[in-house]
């Protein structure tokens, strides 16, 4: 971050330094919301939350080095005080990225953002210095957080975009006004909270909607598979790139095949391009990693890079975010698949196909957690999964948790021999009746991140001597 004095930050917040704090002082470290991720310079930014209001933790941050505090009432610390302090954040990051020159982009859709933005991010940071989130920082509390990580250096500021409601987006893109925005699908994740795929796809086109014109430079990516994505196109000024394994897609991969541990290898092209597809080979797992390429290649392809430097990236980028689609094998020669930081039926779909497709030989364990925040369908769309499980190629399923019990019952439903499903209540449960997977085995772990399963996970790789990558 470039160092700001309280005066400053009062000044972009529209905020007033606190009574007694002296206006030229100087913050030079991270903006956090987290006391844990205090670092000396920081400045806390006190978040007022539905179970915990950070305020609380103001005296924890001065201790451990904060500079000073972003606050929505009085604290004993060097603060600027704000009407509320997610707006005010919203409003410094605005601030400051007016005094920068880098390119806004920003993602969006119901599944496989994170680890789009990781590939974008990876791919971009081969050309020029690239800023993205930690994680899954798409909130209007991360987004602004992940801005004020940029400096004059960033060329391009990456912003991954998720909503839970309509007008969510269209904030987010008021604090960073994007460049080039890309919708990577509409699916069934958060239904619970929108009622329909439409509405899901009204929210995440606000980001379409808030592009320049293309005359200014103004980019919509979006994806030719997903026609709920595909409409979206009237509602932009700014020019659209399409991307997909659609024959009229403009930038797509042709050739797809996965290699013995389910990582894709293709061919890019270009429609119109001169040269030869390019070809990629992935070190991510699942098919499901060939769209995010090449919805990373389409917008790469738009901010100035070569279409043969992004297919070289994309070869050699790494997993960067924990819990998605981390494979590791164990000693013994059981591989498992964390899958589990967050869970809906289109991402469930794409990783039990990766399961079934990293086969060695030995068996398919899929141990499966609730899907969260689908509402009404919830349990419609856990037996949908287990329908899947049925016809996948699956050998062994474990469910785990009462929401998700459903998904035995639709395997059952389907055929999936009952004498192979076990439905548990916990981790330890879980552990148990996995206890007879061995060499050869592959375990794929998966849930909403409420479920917490990266337990089990753990646990498995624990349960052998020290697991190899």
């Amino acid at each position: 971050m470039i160092p700001l004095t309280l005066a400053d930050i009062a000044a972009l917040a529209d905020g007033v330094v606190a009574t007694g704090a002296d206006p030229a002082t100087s913050v030079a470290g991270p903006a956090v919301a987290d006391s844990r991720q205090v670092v000396p310079g920081s400045l806390f930014v006190a978040v007022v939350g539905a179970r915990v209001d950070a305020h609380d933790f103001v005296p924890q941050a001065v201790a451990d080095g904060a500079a000073a505090v972003l606050a929505s009432r009085p604290v004993d610390a060097p603060a600027v005080l704000v009407d509320d302090t997610v707006l005010g954040l919203g409003r410094l990051a605005r601030g400051y990225l007016d005094r920068l020159s880098a390119d806004v982009v920003g993602l969006t859709g119901s599944s496989g953002k994170t680890s789009t933005k990781d590939l974008l991010a990876a791919v971009l940071a081969t050309a020029a210095p690239t800023v993205a989130p930690h994680g899954s920082f798409n909130t209007e509390v991360g987004v602004p957080l992940t801005m004020l990580r940029a400096d004059p250096s960033t060329r391009y500021l990456v912003l991954e975009m998720s909503a839970r409601g309509v007008g969510h987006i269209a904030y987010l893109c008021e604090i960073a006004p994007p460049r080039v925005g890309i919708v990577l699908n509409v699916g069934a994740a958060h239904l619970g909270e929108f009622g329909s795929r439409e509405i899901v796809a009204q929210a995440k086109g606000e980001l379409v909607e808030a592009l320049p014109s293309a005359a200014d430079g103004g980019v919509a990516v979006l994806n030719a598979d997903d026609p709920l994505v595909s409409a979206m196109r009237p509602r932009t000024r700014a020019r659209v790139v399409t991307f997909g394994a659609s024959a009229d897609a403009d930038v797509r991969a042709v050739d797809v095949s996965l290699d013995d541990a389910a990582r894709p290898r293709f061919a890019l092209s270009r429609r119109g391009g001169r040269a030869e597809p390019v070809k990629v080979a992935m070190r991510l797992h699942g098919a499901h990693q060939v769209s995010n390429a090449t919805a990373v290649a389409a917008a790469a392809v738009e901010l100035g890079l070569d279409l043969s430097d992004v297919a070289v990236a994309l070869s050699e980028a790494q997993p960067t975010s924990r819990w998605r689609m981390e494979v590791r094998t164990r000693v013994d020669g059981v591989t498992v698949v964390n899958d589990a930081y967050n869970a809906n039926p289109e991402s469930m779909r794409a990783a039990i196909s990766a399961l079934v497709s990293m086969r060695r030989g030995g068996r398919c364990w899929a141990v499966l957690g609730e899907m969260a925040e689908l509402g009404v369908q919830s349990d419609t769309a856990h037996r949908e999964i287990g329908a899947v499980v049925a016809s996948s190629g699956v050998d062994k399923l474990v469910v785990i948790g009462a929401v998700a019990r459903g998904i035995a019952d639709g395997a059952v439903a389907h055929g999936f021999p009952t004498s192979d499903v076990v439905c548990v209540g916990d981790v330890d449960a879980a552990l148990d009746a996995l206890g007879g997977a061995s060499g050869g085995d592959v375990v794929l772990v998966k849930a909403s991140r409420a479920a917490a399963l990266e337990r089990v996970a753990q646990a498995l790789l624990e349960q052998s001597a020290e697991a190899r990558a």
